[in-house]
């Protein structure tokens, strides 16, 4: 008995394992994508990623994968996406929105006194990020993004909602069945 169960839970593991990869793969980048909108000079555009940002962190991730995963089918009628494919859009589109905040703040923490300093040193606005702002950034950002890190650990436990067999699932499963 204890191999069977052993293997439904690294299966359940493998599937976790598999969401936290691919959501911290495509939010990251994503993030810094948002947060530059966020921070664009362009009103409308910052407005409406601002906006965007406000509502997905202001929504529960459960409630955002039930529309990504049914609300396609129900409002237009098209064939549901793979539960798999749903549950990765919905983690990254969440954790983007909050990296997104994490990455603007740490942008915008960093005194103008250190692009003045690159100007005077002849930089461009790129060199001035990249080899000035950018580790400056890092060094500040790192501890919230690895509080949003272990809150994504949690988190993908919420994949069993529209049906993604994670280990939590694995889990209950064997004490329903009385097997452990």
């Amino acid at each position: 008995m204890f191999v069977p169960v052993t293997m439904q839970l690294l299966e359940g593991f493998w599937e976790t394992l598999k969401v936290f990869s691919l959501t911290l793969l495509f939010s990251l980048p994503l993030g810094l994508v948002v947060s530059f909108g966020s921070m664009s000079k362009f009103t409308p555009l910052r407005a409406l990623v601002k906006g965007f940002v406000w509502i997905i962190r202001g929504t529960p991730l459960m409630l955002q994968l039930i529309i990504i995963f049914y609300g396609p089918g129900l409002m237009f009628g098209l064939p549901a996406m793979p539960r798999f494919t749903a549950t990765i859009l919905a983690f990254t589109i969440n954790y983007a929105c909050y990296f997104s905040e994490i990455y603007r703040g740490g942008i915008e923490s960093i005194p103008k006194g250190q692009y003045e300093a690159g100007q005077v040193l002849g930089m461009t606005k790129s060199q001035i990020f990249f080899k000035v702002v950018l580790l400056q950034v890092i060094k500040r950002i790192l501890a919230p993004i690895s509080n949003e890190v272990i809150t994504l650990v949690k988190d993908t436990s919420l994949a069993r909602i529209i049906g993604i067999y994670e280990i939590i699932w694995a889990g209950e499963s064997f004490i329903k069945k009385g097997l452990i």
